[in-house]
């Protein structure tokens, strides 16, 4: 459990007075990204409200409605003189979808797409992050934040974990420049396949930025873990898309009689003028 919270030393973020939307709930959707990505985990404590004041130059009041806003939608708990602590009790189950041509699919994806490495450091995982790795809360992981564009426009924010013993394998230049999942089989992890959930998020303030879009704006939310050929997760990856850059396809196709698995399926997405394949990593 995180005691203090993370605002210290960050440099002041205001947010936007002249859009539409009040500024305690832009506040509130920064915060709840931020628990959505992990920043948080469960049991960490929250920034107080003077260090919100601080950090986006906004009054008491709105700090106040920002962090009521999270605890109406049971997302922390707030004791006076103690602070506020994230509380999860909310568990999305995971979904599986098939995987077939995924290393070609990102291949053809790095040809046509630039990324941005934003972020590279080792942390301790939090909860929901040792959940999917299959490692103990607070074992050290991988984390990267990526952002990738087409045409110079970004359409994707990826937040990704992996092992340890995985990550030290390549270096930030290599993770800037190639496409994580082959720097994952080079590490020797064969990927078999992939468990993973789509949903739909607004965008929170770094999200946001990141994303060139309005706070508050509607998102394609993945949230997928990928396991190698002895069924061990190697990667745990949270992608928020932007849908007028990015669309998730599927065509399904009859399988022959008497087969198992009656539906077979071939995924794509992208728009635009080059699209991009539905696997990102």
């Amino acid at each position: 459990m995180r005691r203090a919270g993370k605002s210290s030393g960050r440099t002041v973020r205001p947010v936007a007075a002249r859009q539409p939307m009040p500024l305690y709930h832009q506040i509130y959707l920064a915060l709840r990204d931020q628990i959505a990505n992990g920043e948080y985990a469960h049991d960490d404590f929250l920034p107080t409200e003077q260090e919100l004041i601080r950090e986006y130059a906004v009054s008491r009041i709105t700090a106040k409605r920002a962090l009521d806003e999270l605890k109406a939608d049971g997302l922390v708990v707030r004791s006076r003189g103690r602070g506020t602590r994230v509380q999860i009790t909310n568990r999305v189950p995971s979904v599986r979808a098939p995987i077939e041509g995924l290393v070609e699919n990102i291949l053809a994806m790095g040809l046509k797409t630039e990324v941005e490495l934003v972020e590279f450091d080792y942390v301790p995982a939090s909860r929901d992050v040792a959940e999917a790795l299959a490692c103990a809360m607070g074992d050290i992981v991988q984390r990267a934040v990526r952002i990738r564009r087409l045409d110079g426009e970004p359409f994707s924010h990826l937040v990704t974990h992996v092992p340890e013993a995985i990550g030290r394998s390549y270096s930030r230049r290599e993770l800037a420049t190639r496409p994580l999942l082959l720097l994952l089989e080079r590490s020797g992890a064969s990927v078999s396949h992939a468990e993973q959930v789509l949903t739909a998020a607004l965008a929170g303030g770094d999200v946001a930025q990141l994303l060139n879009v309005p706070t508050g704006a509607a998102l394609l939310k993945i949230t997928r873990t990928v396991y190698d050929q002895n069924a061990r997760p190697v990667e745990h990856i949270v992608g928020s898309y932007r849908p007028d850059r990015y669309q998730y396809a599927m065509t399904l196709s009859r399988s022959p009689a008497g087969e198992r698995k009656p539906w077979s399926a071939r995924q794509e997405s992208g728009k635009g003028r080059r699209p991009a394949h539905g696997w990102d990593s």
